[in-house]
C-alpha cells in the first residue's frame, strides 16, 4: 500500500468514526440564534461581553495603562530577584506566536469576505475590548503560578481556577476548582495537538506546495510530505526540549522578524496603491453602518468581525496566561499589563494590515469567493499580494510558515504544562509529551483529519466558558493586584525603590 493511500484511509476511518461526535460538539459550542437576518453564535457574545464587562470594570485599563505596558515591556520596572524564567519582552512574543498565525492571514480574509468590509471596523472594536480580558486573565495566570524547585515555572488555568476559588470560596471552591483544572488541562492539550500543531503544519505544507509547482511540483508528493513533517519535526522538538527558555529565545527573534516581513509586505502593497488608500478607508467605516450584499447589514457585518477578531487573539480562552506565568516579577499586574498589548498586535495591527490589504488591492479572487465557497482565504491574501509583484506570493509562504512554526512552538509549551499537571512533571512524562508532539508534527503534513481539527476548536472555546466565569469571580483579585502595582510604579517614580520589594509576598515554591 502506497503512503497516499494509506494516510487517505487514515483519513476516513478517524473522520467516519468522530464526525458524529464532532458534529454535535460544535453544534453545543457553537450553538447561534437568529439575530436581524443572520446567525450569533453565543461562544462569541459570551467573549465579547466579557471584554466589555472588564474594560468598564478596569476602567479602560487598556487605554489608560496603554503606555505603562509598552513601559514595562521594555524593562523599565524589572525588579532584581525576580522568581520567573524569561522577561517580559520574551513573555509577550512566546504568547503572540501562539495567537498570530494562519488566522490573520487566511480567517481575515474569509471575514471581508462574508461581513463585507466593514467587518475589520467591528474586528478591531472587538480586538479593543479583548485586551481587557486578557489583561485579566494573565494577572491572574502570574499571581497563582507555581515556580518549582529547579526554577522552572508551571500557570494558566488549571493554577489559577483551584487556588484562586479556594482563596476565595474555601474548600467548595477548592474541590471546584480541582475539576475544572483537570478540564482545562485536557482541552489545552487536546487543541494542543489538533488545532496548534497538526492543522498548522498542515496549512502550512498546503501553501509550500501551492508555490512550488502544485501537486506535480518537487513536494507535492508523499515523499515531499514527508520530508516537510520530519524537518519541521525535528526543528519543534530541539527547540521544546529546551524548556520556555529555548521557546522565549526563538520567539523573541521569530515573532518580530515574522510580524516584520508580513506588515512591510503589506505596506508595500497599499504604498504602491496609495491614492486608494482613502476611499478604501471610508468603504470600511460605510460598510460597518451601512454595509450592502451582507446578510443581517449592519449586526451581520458585526458578528463576522467580532467573530474574526475573539477567534485570532484568545483573549479569554485561558491560554496565553500559561507562556506569560513564567515571566520574571514580583507583581502580577506588570504581566497583566504587558499581555493587553497581545490583541492590539494580533488583531489591531495584523488583521487590520490583511483586511486593508486585500479591500484596497481588491483581487479578483475576493469578489468571486463570495459566490464560490471552495475558494480559500490563504488564496484571496495571496492574490492581493500577487497584484504588486507576481512573486509577492512567496513572501506571504515564508510569513505562513514562521507564523506556523512559531504557533506550533508556543502552542507546545502551552501543551506540555497541560500534560504534566495530568500525569505528573517527571523526565519520562515529560519525554513521552514531546515524542508525541513531535510525531503529531510530522502528521501534519500528511493527514488533514478535519473533523478532529473541528473538535479541537470547540473544546478550546468550551475552555472559554469555565474561564471566563473564573475571571468574573476572581475580578477582586486582579484590582487589588493592579492597584498594588501602580503603587510601586509610583514609588518607583518617586526614587523610593530600586526595584527591589520587600514588602511582596514570595511565590510559593513546590517541587
Amino acid at each position: 500500500m502506497s503512503l497516499d493511500s494509506m494516510t487517505e484511509s487514515v483519513d476516513k476511518a478517524v473522520s467516519g468514526f468522530f464526525e458524529p461526535i464532532a458534529g454535535w460538539l460544535g453544534d453545543v459550542v457553537f450553538y447561534s440564534v437568529p439575530v436581524a437576518g443572520t446567525e450569533l453564535p453565543l461562544i462569541v457574545a459570551w467573549l465579547v461581553v466579557a471584554g466589555l464587562v472588564f474594560s468598564t470594570w478596569f476602567g479602560l485599563v487598556q487605554i489608560r495603562k496603554f503606555r505603562l505596558a509598552v513601559d514595562v515591556v521594555r524593562g523599565k520596572y524589572d525588579e532584581k530577584g525576580s522568581a520567573g524564567e524569561v522577561n517580559h519582552f520574551q513573555a509577550l512574543t512566546a504568547a503572540v506566536s501562539g495567537t498570530v498565525g494562519l488566522g490573520n492571514i487566511a480567517g481575515v480574509a474569509v471575514a471581508v469576505t462574508i461581513g463585507g468590509p466593514g467587518a475589520t471596523f467591528w474586528m478591531i472594536l472587538c480586538g479593543l475590548l479583548g485586551m481587557a480580558t486578557k489583561f485579566v486573565e494573565v494577572t491572574l495566570g502570574v499571581k497563582y503560578r507555581e515556580v518549582h524547585a529547579d526554577g522552572t515555572v508551571s500557570g494558566g488555568p488549571m493554577h489559577y481556577l483551584p487556588k484562586g476559588l479556594a482563596d476565595r470560596f474555601g474548600k467548595n471552591g477548592k474541590t471546584l476548582g480541582k475539576v475544572l483544572a483537570v478540564l482545562a488541562s485536557f482541552m489545552v492539550l487536546f487543541f494542543g495537538l489538533f488545532g496548534g500543531n497538526l492543522f498548522q503544519v498542515n496549512q502550512s505544507y498546503a501553501q509550500l506546495v501551492s508555490v512550488a509547482g502544485g501537486e506535480d511540483g518537487a513536494l507535492g508528493s508523499s515523499a515531499g510530505a514527508l520530508f516537510f513533517g520530519i524537518l519541521v519535526a525535528a526543528l519543534v522538538g530541539i527547540v521544546l526540549l529546551g524548556g520556555i527558555r529555548s521557546i522565549a529565545n526563538v520567539t523573541s527573534k521569530l515573532v518580530p522578524a515574522m510580524a516584520g516581513i508580513y506588515i512591510a509586505a503589506c505596506l508595500v502593497v497599499i504604498l504602491v496603491n496609495v491614492t486608494a488608500v482613502p476611499d478604501a478607508l471610508v468603504t470600511i467605516v460605510e460598510g460597518a453602518f451601512n454595509p450592502e450584499g451582507v446578510a443581517g447589514g449592519v449586526l451581520g457585518a458585526l458578528i463576522i468581525g467580532f467573530k474574526r477578531a475573539a477567534f485570532s487573539n484568545e483573549a479569554g480562552l485561558g491560554s496565553a496566561p500559561i507562556a506569560h506565568s513564567a515571566v520574571k516579577t514580583k507583581h502580577p499586574a506588570s504581566e497583566g499589563l504587558v499581555a493587553l498589548l497581545e490583541p492590539f498586535i494580533d488583531t489591531v495591527i495584523i488583521c487590520t494590515m490583511t483586511a486593508l490589504t486585500i479591500v484596497i488591492a481588491n483581487p479578483a479572487s475576493w469578489a468571486k469567493a463570495r459566490t464560490d465557497e471552495s475558494i480559500g482565504g490563504v488564496t484571496i491574501t495571496s492574490d492581493a499580494f500577487g497584484t504588486v509583484l507576481p512573486w509577492f506570493p512567496y513572501i506571504l509562504t515564508i510569513a505562513v510558515l514562521l507564523f506556523a512554526i512559531s504557533t506550533v512552538l508556543t502552542w507546545g509549551y502551552y501543551c506540555l504544562k497541560a500534560w504534566t499537571h495530568l500525569f505528573g512533571r517527571s523526565k519520562a512524562s515529560e519525554l513521552t509529551f514531546k515524542v508525541l508532539y513531535t510525531l503529531f508534527a510530522v502528521a501534519g503534513s500528511l493527514l488533514t483529519l478535519q473533523t478532529l481539527i473541528d473538535m479541537a476548536d470547540a473544546i478550546l472555546f468550551m475552555l472559554a466558558v469555565i474561564n471566563i466565569i473564573g475571571l468574573y469571580l476572581l475580578a477582586p483579585v486582579v484590582k487589588r493586584e493592579l492597584n498594588a502595582f501602580l503603587e510601586f510604579v509610583r514609588a518607583r517614580k518617586a526614587g523610593e525603590t530600586d526595584g527591589a520589594d520587600d514588602d511582596q509576598e514570595p511565590v510559593k515554591t513546590t517541587v
